[in-house]
């Protein structure tokens, strides 16, 4: 089966593979996003070994499953693992048992690949697990310039807390981390196109709204049926697959995930983004190291994201969810009481999905800001991402993407979704004057502030489309 996009990652194992040194690999990145796949792919298979942690299993599960693996293998384990020291001695036996010791010496291209995928699972309670690691590298396989070590793990945030933070014996081990962002959408069309799947582009960005560049998610269409017949059959229909994926997402990469839901819920329900003093009311929590504990964990693993304020005034920060399968979850699915098996084809019309569009174009485009960047030709000027909300101006304003660029515009961008091309309104193009003039005032900056719009179909060339000074289409983000 083809590897769709990854070609950066790829270059990157391929090169540990080849080193003459000792590697100790770490890929990461959220649930869904074809880790496992990339890496068993790459590797057909070929492993000195292979285990998987279990979610919410025991450790003593865990412990006997390695066991197995070893077994598998062609290790022995004479006796049950009592912790996870006796595991990595098994581990160290039959990795040693590989080559004869004059072979562990330095070779380019013949590593004994080791792959223990989601890690975080066997870091259960009272488990002695990362211990048991952090000795069995650092005392032996860390010598052996044959040993390449690939870690794996789909939450983020305790692969960088336990892993990249740690402050013990792991401390600057790690010697590659790779971290597998969901597709773009041109990796989504190329992915379709694979599998023959037949989508317009408008189609595969409605997809991407709804489902986000998860190659799982992408994996269920089936050929033959249109769009909507899919997303009702993945989300709507009895038994829908993706029926009960919300509460599994957040259940497996989280302990107590009811605070990220909370989170989640809010951010839901306000598309202008919100600080963290209003997340704190939203949901609930209180505003203190717990909070600020939940908000890194959810950013880590790509559920919300957080654009400085322009201005960058204390706590001067605007979350925003940026998951789009969550969006939808808990717009359409959380509390749908219809029974309707073909809900989204008979929704798609409804004056609610218009909304929706124009909050999950929104997520889009924040997604593709290297592609807007492209499209404004400044992909090789510095620039900074912000969002920005007026302070002392009644009626107020709120920009939601700024690019800050370093050679002395600023694009203000309005995103705007719609099914044909997009005609600015005498009222529109007045107001979107006056957001320029309010951000102008209050922020006191002296840069050309040009208006981008972005949307699907591209501007209407009549009425007051002149008032932007560059426009970005949806064909511009499958770049």
């Amino acid at each position: 089966m083809d590897i769709i996009g990854r070609k950066t990652e790829m270059r990157e194992l391929q090169r540990y593979y080849d080193s003459d040194r000792p590697e100790l690999i770490i890929v990461y990145g959220r649930r869904r996003v074809g880790k496992t796949f990339l890496i068993r792919e790459l590797f057909k298979d070929n492993f000195a070994f292979y285990f998987t942690g279990t979610v919410d299993a025991p450790n003593s599960e865990n412990l006997a499953n390695f066991d197995k693996a070893i077994i598998e293998f062609g290790g022995t384990s004479p006796r049950a693992s009592k912790n996870w020291g006796d595991a990595f001695e098994k581990l160290k036996a039959l990795l040693a048992g590989l080559a004869k010791p004059a072979q562990l010496t330095k070779k380019s291209g013949n590593k004994k690949v080791v792959f223990i995928d989601e890690m975080p699972w066997l870091d259960a309670r009272e488990s002695d697990f990362l211990r048991a690691f952090d000795y069995f590298w650092n005392s032996w396989a860390s010598a052996i310039p044959e040993i390449m070590f690939i870690g794996c793990g789909s939450a983020t945030s305790w692969i960088t807390k336990k892993i990249f933070q740690n402050r013990g014996g792991l401390h600057n081990r790690i010697t590659g981390r790779i971290y597998l962002a969901p597709f773009s959408l041109g990796e989504c069309e190329a992915f379709f196109k694979s599998r023959k799947i037949e989508m317009t582009r408008y189609q595969t960005a409605e997809c991407y709204m709804i489902f986000g560049g998860i190659p799982y998610y992408l994996d269920l269409f089936h050929r033959g049926i249109s769009f909507s017949q899919n997303v009702d059959r993945l989300c709507f229909a009895d038994k829908a697959p993706l029926l009960y994926e919300f509460e599994e997402l957040y259940r497996s990469l989280f302990k107590n995930p009811r605070r990220h839901i909370a989170i989640v819920e809010a951010l839901s329900k306000k598309r202008t983004g919100m600080s963290r003093t209003e997340l704190s009311e939203a949901s609930k929590l209180q505003p203190n190291g717990h909070l600020t504990e939940v908000l890194s964990e959810l950013e880590q693993c790509d559920f919300i994201e957080k654009y400085t304020d322009f201005t960058k005034r204390k706590n001067g920060s605007y979350y925003f969810l940026k998951d789009p399968f969550s969006l939808f979850y808990l717009r359409y699915m959380k509390n749908n009481d219809t029974k309707d098996e073909y809900f989204w084809t008979n929704y798609a019309e409804d004056g609610g999905h218009r909304a929706w569009c124009g909050y999950a174009f929104e997520q889009l485009c924040r997604t593709h800001i290297k592609q807007m960047k492209e499209k404004l030709g400044i992909l090789g000027v510095s620039t900074e991402t912000t969002s920005w909300r007026s302070k002392d101006t009644t009626p107020g304003a709120q920009i939601d993407l700024l690019i800050s660029r370093r050679d002395g515009v600023i694009n203000l961008c309005e995103m705007k979704f719609s099914k044909h091309p997009y005609m600015i309104t005498k009222a529109e193009a007045s107001e979107l004057e006056r957001k320029k003039s309010v951000f102008l005032l209050e922020t006191g900056v002296k840069n050309t502030v040009h208006i981008t719009l972005v949307t699907a179909w591209g501007l209407e060339k009549k009425g007051y489309f002149s008032v932007a000074q560059s426009e970005i289409a949806l064909e511009d983000l499958f770049g």
